[in-house]
């Protein structure tokens, strides 16, 4: 392997694919855990601790389980990578698609880099993981919701006969649910595709999950009268979960109660799992929700798709740029397609009361400005875990503009000063003192955006014994080295609570109140240029509720477009007592479906308007809270959606179009 080969590899290479590739089996099969687009064997993942378990809180270590002996392939075993590539030329076919100049590949670790080694790659990304979605949850009730009208004349405006709203979700469907079966109790739903099924038929174009066809459904409901036990029983889902996120989700967006009330329904079940062993030997990563949405649109089969994801992440560089935005952003140019997006749940600073730990799963943006050249700046990132140490691997991106350069240092808790390290310099898998490993990568000029950005990984010692991460304050300081311009923005990829099953947990880190920025936390999937980013509207408080994430991107763009109902909603307990079939939710998992069924209506209504015609109709149909000004806000975008005006001007705007000729 020559060294201008290495020098590719190493440039073009993500940090944390770099990261990876530096990691022995037993390492990957550690990080396969909370690492969704890495799998390994089941052998092997069984083999080593789970990280929840593997780090004893009272002496922090474990002897961790030798799988030499498991790893016929040599130092990466079979592990496998979900990644993107951009390439100069047209890459052969593989295991994945290609739009263009990029390309999805499942791959080893080896052909990873031989990606990035490859002189006409541009560069080779990892896939995002995705996280669980977290609603806040009341109780079950009978009380059914009253029915989503948009207007006092619905048949005026439609119900959304002729289009099919697409659920990308989690926790199951409940396609049995009085709320999800049309007049003669047939599903509404035409498919789902369960992801995390292992057993086929697979849809056509995908190798893994099931297909459950409406079909199927209708067969199960028949049989199961007859050998009396639930159809679901006879169709399982890989997640059937009572008060299911897809199934209220549904019921907003197209339920007998909901938006789009006659649109079918097709829906996909990514797979987000629970057990330690299934997250190492299965990838729920960003992927997922691109087979996921080419897969809705071939159900499509050319009629009008309005599709809602509920999920996100943080990972990148909140501008639109990241390759699955990128790839997004060209299938929604295609006419009749649209997809609104959740803009997420991590809009709160500060506890509410003595008890909330809220804020922890809100405090994920850092912004600032280094004023001159020689000027530092200091960021407070908090690492909580269980308070003394943490398992899981924590990590921030932080952005600058491409005409500045900074160094960046690290000090840990109670520990001394790691760096600077300079642009273009990078320190990997450095441990520390406490056997923390630490690493940082300063590259310049990212292939997507132009801009600069620094990773920085704490990752637990995953040897024998495994140690875990000190929890405290650790500092990040930027040198102002260059300074052009002086602006950045700062993220943390924020993990899920681990629950250690005696009562604590391993909580995510996040910002210290000093450092946090209330603003720009909208997840980078819901920074897309075409796609309809949704905030949650506290219809009873006249506000955006506390958690809603907030714009703008960080290119100054105008994220969330508007807000919809999204607090104390009432919709179908999924997989509930047959006696509480209603559960109400919070979050802006529970807006954006109500966007997408509006949407819906607006298609349906004129099937021809594109993602863009559809995002400005809502900017200009929506109406900001009583006090404010039509100027878009940070927490509501440009207001609350109108359902009766959108369907009016969607209507409007094509009559006006055909009688200039433009369709004809």
């Amino acid at each position: 392997m020559s060294e201008d080969y290495e020098a590719r590899a190493q440039r073009r290479m993500h940090p944390k694919l770099r990261s990876l590739a530096n990691s022995d089996i037993t390492v990957l099969a550690a990080k396969a855990e909370v690492q969704g687009c890495l799998s390994v064997q089941p052998e092997i993942a069984e083999a080593v601790a789970p990280l929840a378990s593997a780090i004893s809180p009272a002496d922090a270590s474990i002897r961790a389980t030798k799988v030499n002996d498991l790893d016929p392939a040599g130092r990466w075993g079979n592990a496998e990578l979900n990644i993107f590539i951009q390439s100069a030329r047209p890459l052969p076919p593989g295991n994945g698609r290609t739009l263009g100049a990029l390309a999805v590949r499942r791959v080893s670790v080896e052909e990873a880099e031989n990606f990035a080694g490859d002189i006409d790659t541009v560069f080779v990304e990892h896939a995002e993981t995705l996280k669980v979605p977290r609603p806040i949850k009341g109780s079950a009730t009978s009380t059914a919701p009253l029915k989503r009208a948009i207007s006092a004349d619905r048949a005026k405006h439609g119900d959304g006969a002729g289009v099919l709203i697409g659920i990308i979700d989690v926790e199951g469907f409940d396609w049995t649910h009085p709320d999800l079966v049309d007049d003669k109790g047939a599903p509404r739903f035409t498919s789902i595709w369960d992801q995390g099924a292992r057993d086929g038929p697979f849809p056509e174009g995908s190798d893994y999950g099931r297909l459950i066809s409406r079909a199927d459904m209708v067969q199960a409901l028949a049989d199961a009268k007859t050998v009396k036990v639930s159809p679901h029983d006879l169709e399982p889902q890989s997640q059937m979960i009572v008060g299911s996120h897809g199934t209220h989700v549904a019921s907003i967006a197209a339920g007998r109660t909901g938006v789009c009330s006659k649109a079918e329904i097709a829906a996909v079940l990514v797979s987000l799992p629970d057990s330690d062993l299934e997250r190492r030997t299965s990838f729920y990563d960003s992927t997922r929700l691109l087979d996921a949405i080419y897969h809705l649109i071939n159900v499509a089969a050319g009629r009008p798709v309005s599709i809602n994801i509920s999920l996100g992440t943080n990972g990148h560089a909140h501008d639109g740029s990241s390759p699955l935005d990128r790839w997004i952003d060209a299938l929604l140019t295609e006419p009749g397609r649209a997809i609104c997006i959740a803009a997420g749940n991590a809009g709160q600073e500060r506890p509410e009361a003595p008890d909330d730990l809220g804020y922890m799963l809100g405090r994920i943006h850092a912004a600032g400005r280094i004023a001159a050249q020689g000027l530092e700046h200091d960021i407070e990132w908090e690492v909580i875990g269980d308070r003394i140490i943490d398992a899981s691997e924590n990590e921030l991106e932080l952005w600058y503009e491409p005409q500045d350069r900074f160094a960046i240092s690290i000090r840990p808790p109670n520990g001394e000063w790691i760096g600077p390290i300079g642009p273009g310099e990078y320190l990997e898998n450095f441990q520390m003192r406490d056997r923390t490993v630490l690493s940082i990568y300063n590259q310049l000029h990212h292939a997507a955006n132009g801009s600069n950005y620094i990773s920085v990984y704490l990752t637990p010692f995953m040897g024998d014994p495994v140690v875990g991460i000190a929890a405290g304050t650790w500092l990040v300081r930027l040198h102002g080295q260059i300074v052009r311009d002086g602006r950045f923005h700062a993220w943390i990829e924020r993990d899920d609570p681990a629950d250690l099953g005696d009562g604590t947990h391993y909580w995510p880190s996040f910002f210290s109140e000093r450092s946090n920025i209330d603003a720009s936390s909208v997840s980078a999937l819901a920074c897309g240029h075409r796609i309809v980013s949704v905030a949650n509207l506290d219809e009873i408080g006249r506000k955006a509720h506390i958690t809603s994430s907030q714009g703008p991107t960080r290119d100054g763009r105008p994220k969330p477009d508007v807000a919809a109902p999204g607090t104390d909603i009432i919709a179908a307990n999924g997989f509930g007592e047959p006696d509480e079939p209603w559960i109400p939710m919070t979050g802006t998992s529970m807006a954006s479906p109500f966007a997408a069924g509006v949407v819906g209506l607006m298609l349906a209504a004129e099937p021809r308007l594109t993602a863009a015609q559809i995002v400005g109709i809502l900017k200009a149909t929506a109406q900001p809270l009583p006090g404010g000004t039509f100027e878009w806000v940070n927490d509501c975008g440009f207001g609350i959606i109108q359902p009766e005006q959108c369907v009016r001007a969607a209507r409007q705007l094509m009559i006006d179009h055909d009688a200039k000729g433009r369709f004809s």
